[in-house]
């Protein structure tokens, strides 16, 4: 009996192979901080016993003014370093707020996901999307769907792709459409999401190591994450129209898409209390903001925005818009009948959260322990002296940073922990080539997004394949893959010198 030979791989296949076997020998997130905390042990001991230093001109919070400063690598085997490493995690951990930003925003977004809200909110946008707009709207609100990334990975692409089918589109095309909407878009929305504060927070700590007196707020990328989230709506809703639908062609498959076509009379009736809710809530949070004297103005200038209470709290409005509509949905549809199950949501989106609480546990010491032995402070003084002597233009260093984050984004896709690892190191040097943070971290945004669709180590990779699988029988790692790329090298490229022509016009990058 002749020996059955496999047929060879294609260049593709080849190459999605390799990248599955790095990402099977890639570690849990937090066991990749543990391994960084031990470099950085090792480096900080090395570093300080070749006294390595840097001089540099620094703001000093004392007078006010840019005087000359010297920074030395600080060990931590030394007896202040163990001292410091051992007494201060607790310490580290409270003053990491992040954790609290999370546990707050997930509050209100746990109860609005389990009483059904975010689902039915999709569906409704589906059901009364004219044929026309369908791929627009399905792409609008999968960015929007940021909000509660599950419900975007979970409930948006399967309905996209059975929505296509019903009005007669290839369902591959729906399912393409949307997967671009919710992985390649996002850290971009029109709105303030949980992954913000953590983002913000970071970068917070990463601007201290330059200037203690400097932050930035929520709101610092709004206007330009707003033009992101405009921009890629066109750009993914046109590739999928012109390039992926052509490309599949007409659906000849047989599969049924089953369950409703419609929304029950309970589901409708919730949508309408959860919009007197939203709209009571803003009424509420205007009687404490827009009078004059109003609590949540700034104390002293009267502002609304510029270093407000409102702006400084706005992660609370957040949770209470999402709380209250929530609530009120549950009530109107029947879903939600008591307190006690709103306060089971409650429990249940914190008790969700104890993986990305542990993550965060151990990237808050990661960063107090890289901010003590000034190794950011080295590094950031170091690469910007190096840099200002190639005198590159500064928008080439942005989309050189993006083009980096690309790269790492295919092997460590967790937003929050490729930042608590580049934050450090590149806010503070793209600080002192004057670059403003806030410009740093929308660039980030850019390089974080659109690797997401292509690479199998994202979490939802393998359930995409699932999803395609029962339109097409033969699909595979290779169909998403083929589906995808388009969306990521256009995305790629025009979002890039979408940040970069933003930055030469000087345009505000948000609020504050």
């Amino acid at each position: 009996m002749a020996a059955v030979t496999e047929a060879p791989k294609t260049g593709m296949q080849t190459l999605l192979d390799a990248v599955e076997r790095v990402g099977n020998r890639v570690p849990h997130p937090v066991m990749i901080f543990v391994y960084l905390i031990g470099i950085i042990i090792v480096l900080s001991t090395l570093l300080s016993l070749f006294g390595a230093e840097v001089s540099y001109q620094a703001y000093n919070p004392a007078t006010g003014e840019i005087e000359p400063a010297t920074t030395a690598a600080r060990s931590l085997l030394t007896v202040a370093g163990i001292r410091f490493m051992f007494s201060g995690i607790v310490q580290n951990f409270m003053n990491f707020n992040a954790v609290g930003v999370i546990i707050i925003a997930m509050v209100g977004v746990g109860v609005a996901e389990e009483s059904g809200l975010v689902k039915a909110l999709i569906r409704k946008l589906v059901i009364i999307a004219p044929r026309w707009a369908l791929t627009y709207i399905l792409v609008f609100v999968g960015i929007l769907s940021s909000i509660a990334a599950d419900a975007g990975y979970l409930v948006l692409i399967p309905l996209a792709a059975a929505a296509f089918m019903s009005v007669g589109r290839h369902p591959l095309a729906g399912l393409a459409a949307a997967f671009a909407a919710v992985a390649a878009a996002f850290l971009v929305n029109i709105l303030i999401v949980p992954v913000d504060g953590i983002l913000t927070e970071i970068t917070n700590d990463a601007i201290r190591l330059v200037n203690p007196t400097l932050s930035v707020d929520l709101a610092a990328n709004v206007w330009f994450s707003i033009g992101s989230t405009l921009l890629l709506t066109v750009l993914i809703a046109l590739i999928t129209e012109k390039v992926i639908e052509p490309r599949l062609g007409t659906y000849v498959g047989d599969y049924q898409v089953p369950g409703e076509t419609g929304m029950s009379d309970d589901e409708q009736r919730g949508l309408r209390w959860a919009g007197y809710g939203f709209l009571g809530v803003l009424a509420f949070i205007g009687l404490l903001l827009l009078p004059p004297g109003a609590p949540l103005r700034n104390p002293d200038t009267g502002a609304m925005i510029a270093n407000s209470p409102f702006m400084n709290s706005l992660i609370v409005s957040i949770a209470l818009i999402f709380l209250v509509a929530g609530i009120c949905y549950g009530r109107g549809a029947r879903t939600m009948s008591t307190t006690g199950e709103a306060i089971a949501a409650m429990q249940k989106a914190i008790g969700s959260l104890a993986g990305l609480i542990l993550l965060l546990l151990v990237i808050s010491q990661f960063i107090a322990f890289f901010n003590y032995t000034n190794m950011a402070t080295l590094a950031a003084v170091s690469m910007a002296t190096f840099l200002q002597q190639l005198n590159l233009p500064t928008v080439a260093l942005l989309i050189g940073f993006v083009v980096a984050v690309f790269f790492i984004d295919l092997i460590i896709t967790a937003a929050i922990a490729k930042w608590a690892i580049f934050a450090p190191v590149f806010v503070p040097l793209l600080m002192q080539l004057g670059v403003e943070p806030e410009a740093v971290l929308a660039a980030y945004r850019v390089g974080d997004s659109p690797m997401n669709a292509i690479t199998p180590l994202n979490a939802y990779f393998a359930m995409i394949v699932t999803f395609a699988i029962k339109y097409q029988k033969d699909a595979g790692v290779g169909t998403v893959i083929a589906l995808m790329l388009p969306y990521v090298l256009v995305l790629s490229v025009v979002w890039t010198g979408f940040l970069a022509g933003w930055y030469l016009l000087g345009l505000p990058w948000g609020l504050g």
